[in-house]
């Protein structure tokens, strides 16, 4: 299937490695012309040249940090002079730290709402104007704590939460725009976030890592941990423009792992 993504301008979040290089690479490989970005500037041009090797389209880095606006505000220029006007907007980021609620102080609460909300709702209103020209696609990756909550991350299970509202409802208010909205919810995808968050379980038990990777394995219908580019497809489809009926939508990239409705 032709995706149609040939000569697009995608902007994606976070992505020097992990979930958004993954996401990154694909689009690339559809012929999107791709902003990537992150904190660690060598990381970020070594990602770049791996991305541009195989590539489609042009692939364009530059160094930001998503917690400050001014970043935010000085990316989305680059990327609209690099490579045009934007026509997808994929926001990513790290996950918050780990952590019960009595371990959590005021710090931990602001920098989590700073990273994983706050920073979406800015790389939108900076991208907003390039979106509404021609229409769009905002994806918006968030995590399976959005459908239940993930013992031991009351961080992420508490904001996640907040990016579902805001997808859910700018997806009415965008439509008329030609803009459509999407929440992508990783389940257990093998990336270094995940590597973490199974040692932080490993070492609050006191047993190995394999343990509790197979633990986790057999409550995954499919028994197997996600590919980063499994996940990555699922993203690419929906910033298509073969994806034209579909905004407001939840998609979950779990294996079934989640049993909720």
């Amino acid at each position: 299937m032709d995706l149609k993504l040939q000569g697009q301008a995608a902007l994606v979040m976070a992505s020097s490695r992990g979930l958004g290089k993954a996401v990154a690479t694909e689009l690339a490989a559809e012929g999107c012309h791709v902003m990537l970005t992150g904190r660690d500037a060598e990381a970020l041009e070594g990602t770049r040249r791996d991305i541009a090797a195989q590539a489609a389209g042009k692939v364009a880095a530059c160094a930001a940090d998503m917690t400050k606006a001014a970043d935010i505000k000085k990316l989305v220029a680059a990327t609209r002079e690099q490579l045009g006007s934007i026509t997808i907007l994929v926001n990513n980021s790290g996950g918050p730290p780990g952590g019960d609620f009595d371990q959590l102080d005021d710090n931990h609460w602001q920098s989590a709402f700073e990273l994983t909300l706050l920073a979406y709702v800015r790389t939108i209103r900076e991208a907003l104007p390039d979106l509404k020209k021609n229409g769009g696609r905002i994806i918006n990756i968030t995590s399976s704590s959005i459908k239940q909550p993930i013992p031991g991350l009351l961080l992420s299970n508490a904001f996640r939460m907040g990016m579902l509202g805001l997808g859910k409802s700018l997806a009415n208010e965008l439509a008329a725009d030609n803009i459509l909205v999407h929440t992508v919810a990783p389940g257990r995808v093998a990336t270094d976030r995940t590597i973490y968050l199974d040692q932080l379980k490993a070492d609050k038990r006191g047993v190995s890592l394999d343990q509790i990777r197979d633990e986790t394995k057999k409550l995954i219908p499919l028994q197997r941990y996600g590919d980063p580019q499994e996940f990555a497809r699922v993203v690419t489809f929906l910033a298509s423009p073969v994806c034209s009926y579909m905004t407001g939508s939840t998609t979950m990239v779990d294996g079934g792992m989640v049993k909720g409705y």
